[in-house]
């Protein structure tokens, strides 16, 4: 059954997606791994094409974690070079659909020419302010909170900032991006019930829709099936339910 968007009263501003299944998705098709996760670069365009049309502002996609380094080294290649082949191929649409392209993790960790072609499309969008596309590449939760509270702590020591003075907000202040806001919905493809090192601080507050769809099937239907759910749902906030 089709989505009206029309009838939607709730449309979240930033949606986070743990793109799993690709894996599986080419196993039970015979085929390698890395082709699962080709067909998933698939689904991510969707995804962006659906997050337009319905008024996401903000789209981030866990492509790949600190623990991914763990993998065989040649799936890691082939990641790679698929990442960069998925921006010389479809960058073009980023331009016309006016989506900024930024980063998030443990950016000097990456190949230098993944680096040096993720900064040319970084720098040739930022000035687009209507949809944003956030990656998040070699990038962990807890990295990210000991990396922050370093930051916080190198204040101090300087006494740029007192202890008393440490609160939710400079906890924030000091992520990998802080003027991203937290996503309201986060949507997890093939079932898995985990948030694997994703925005432990900034999902808080967020939405859960769990799906077993495999991530290379998830496209522009299914993502609105997600906002559908996320529009029946009663945000409280630790509050009391209105009767």
């Amino acid at each position: 059954m089709s989505v009206d968007l029309q009838s939607l009263e709730k449309i979240p501003r930033h949606v986070a997606l743990i793109m799993d299944g690709n894996g599986r998705w080419a196993q039970e098709r015979g085929l390698s791994r890395i082709e699962g996760h080709k067909e998933g670069a698939q689904s991510v365009r969707a995804v962006l094409r659906a997050a337009a049309q319905a008024g996401v502002e903000f789209i981030t996609v866990y492509a790949f974690s600190t623990e991914n380094w763990k993998r065989p080294p040649a799936e890691v290649e082939g990641l790679m070079k698929l990442l960069v082949h998925s921006l010389n191929e479809y960058e073009q649409e980023l331009h016309e659909n006016k989506i900024r392209l930024r980063v998030m993790g443990q950016f000097e960790r990456l190949p230098l020419p993944v680096r040096m072609r993720l900064q040319k499309t970084i720098d040739a969008t930022a000035d687009y302010t209507d949809h944003t596309l956030v990656i998040a590449l070699s990038y962990g939760s807890r990295t990210e909170l000991a990396d922050a509270t370093k930051a916080i702590a190198e204040k101090v020591k300087s006494g740029e900032m007192k202890v008393k003075e440490i609160n939710e907000e400079t906890i924030a202040n000091h992520l990998y991006l802080p003027d991203v806001p937290d996503p309201e919905l986060m949507i997890r493809t093939s079932g898995e019930l985990r948030l694997s090192n994703f925005l432990l601080w900034q999902l808080s507050y967020s939405e859960f829709y769990i799906t077993d769809t495999y991530w290379p099937d998830f496209r522009e239907e299914q993502f609105f099936h997600a906002l559908e759910a996320f529009n029946g749902r009663d945000r409280r906030y630790g509050g009391v339910k209105k009767v």
